[in-house]
C-alpha cells in the first residue's frame, strides 16, 4: 500500500507537501517565549477534562493515531509479528463488544520498525491497510555519511515501507547551517519516492525553542510530510511546550503555503492521560482535522496498554492487571 493510498483511505485528498525554496525570513529571528509556551501548554490540560463516554471516545481515537513501535536491539521477526497482531486488534474482544465498536474495524495508525524488520511487518499486515513505517538515516543519532543514509531510505522503501522516519543532523541546527539542513532533508525526501517522510528533529538536543521552530520550518520547506519531536532515545523527548512550538510552526507554514503538514510526538508518552493531552493540544491549536491519523500520530507502544486498561475499566467498572491484556 502506498502512502497516497493510505491517505485516501484516511479520508483526505491532501496532496503531498511539494516543499519550497529555502526561505530563512520565515523563521530567522522568529521570537519564541519559553515561559509563555509553558503557560499555554499547562493551560491546555488544566482547562480540559473529559469523562466517561467522552473520554472513551477520545481514547479510541488515540488508538487510531498510534504508530505502534518496536525499535530494540533484540527485535526479532516473531516480535514484529506479535506487534502487528496487536496493531490489527488493539483491544481485547470483550472490550470491543462492550464499547459497541465491532463494526468500526479499529486498528492502530501504523507499525514502526527498523529497516531490516520491514519485510516481516509487511507480510504480517498484508491486506489490512495498516501502513508500515521504518526509521532510517542512521537512527537514532543520524551520524552517518549522507550517501549511506539515503541508501538506507531506499532499502526500507524497497522492502515495502510506506513511511520513513528520518533523523536530521542536529549539528546543522546548532550551528545555524540552514542550507545544509534543507539540502539534507530535500535529498531524503527525494529518496523516499512515494513513501511519506516524517522528519525527526530530536528536540531534546536542539537547546532552544527558537531552534525547534526553525528546524521545523526548514524541514517542511524541504518537503517533509510530518514533523516529529524525538527518536525516543534522547534524554528529553516529547514535551507539551516543545510540541506547541512545532504545532505553531506547522500552522504558520500552512498559512503561508496552504499545505497541511502532519505532527508526531514521540518518546516518553506512556499513559492514557498523555494520549488525551496531546489530542487536546491538536484540537485547540489546529482543529478537528488534526485528530485524524493522516495528520497526527502518537509514537508510542506502552501507551496502548494503559489505554486498553482504561477502556476495560469503562466497560466493566474494574481495573484488571496489565498481565491479562495482550502485550504490544
Amino acid at each position: 500500500m502506498t502512502a497516497e493510498t493510505a491517505a485516501m483511505q484516511a479520508g483526505t485528498n491532501d496532496p503531498r507537501n511539494p516543499g519550497m525554496a529555502l526561505d530563512a525570513a520565515m523563521f530567522e529571528g522568529h521570537p519564541v517565549n519559553r515561559s509563555a509556551a509553558e503557560r499555554r501548554a499547562a493551560s491546555l490540560i488544566q482547562r480540559r477534562s473529559v469523562k466517561k463516554d467522552w473520554q472513551a471516545a477520545w481514547l479510541i481515537n488515540a488508538i487510531r493515531c498510534i504508530d505502534l513501535t518496536t525499535l530494540a536491539g533484540d527485535d526479532t521477526a516473531e516480535r514484529v509479528r506479535r506487534l502487528c497482531a496487536k496493531a490489527r486488534q488493539p483491544l481485547a474482544p470483550h472490550i470491543v463488544a462492550g464499547l459497541g465498536i465491532a463494526e468500526m474495524g479499529l486498528t492502530t495508525g501504523a507499525v514502526c520498525v527498523y529497516p531490516t524488520m520491514v519485510t516481516h511487518a509487511v507480510r504480517a499486515l498484508q491486506g489490512t491497510g495498516i501502513p508500515v513505517a521504518s526509521v532510517a538515516t542512521g537512527f537514532p543519532a543520524g551520524l552517518m555519511p549522507l550517501h549511506l543514509r539515503l541508501e538506507e531510505i531506499r532499502y526500507a522503501v524497497d522492502q515495502g515501507a510506506d513511511e520513513i522516519d528520518i533523523v536530521i543532523t542536529r549539528e546543522h541546527v546548532l550551528t545555524g547551517n540552514w542550507q545544509a539542513l534543507y539540502d539534507e532533508v530535500a535529498a531524503m525526501r527525494a529518496a523516499c519516492g512515494s513513501a511519506h517522510l516524517k522528519a525527526i528533529l530530536a528536540t531534546g538536543d536542539l537547546q532552544t525553542l527558537r531552534n525547534v521552530y526553525a528546524a521545523s520550518m526548514v524541514a517542511m520547506q524541504a518537503g517533509a510530510d510530518f514533523i516529529k519531536t524525538s527518536t525516543g532515545k534522547e534524554g528529553v523527548n516529547a514535551t507539551l511546550p516543545v510540541s506547541l512550538v512545532m504545532v505553531r510552526a506547522l500552522r504558520d507554514y500552512r498559512d503561508a503555503t496552504g499545505q497541511r503538514i502532519g505532527f508526531k510526538p514521540a518518546g516518553g508518552m506512556k499513559s492514557a492521560k498523555d494520549a488525551l493531552n496531546w489530542q487536546f493540544l491538536m484540537r485547540e491549536e489546529m482543529g478537528r482535522d488534526w485528530l485524524d491519523p493522516h495528520l497526527f500520530r502518537l509514537g508510542a507502544s506502552s501507551m496502548l496498554g494503559d489505554i486498553e486498561r482504561q477502556l476495560e475499566h469503562h466497560v466493566t467498572g474494574r481495573y484488571s492487571s496489565a498481565s491479562r491484556l495482550a502485550l504490544a
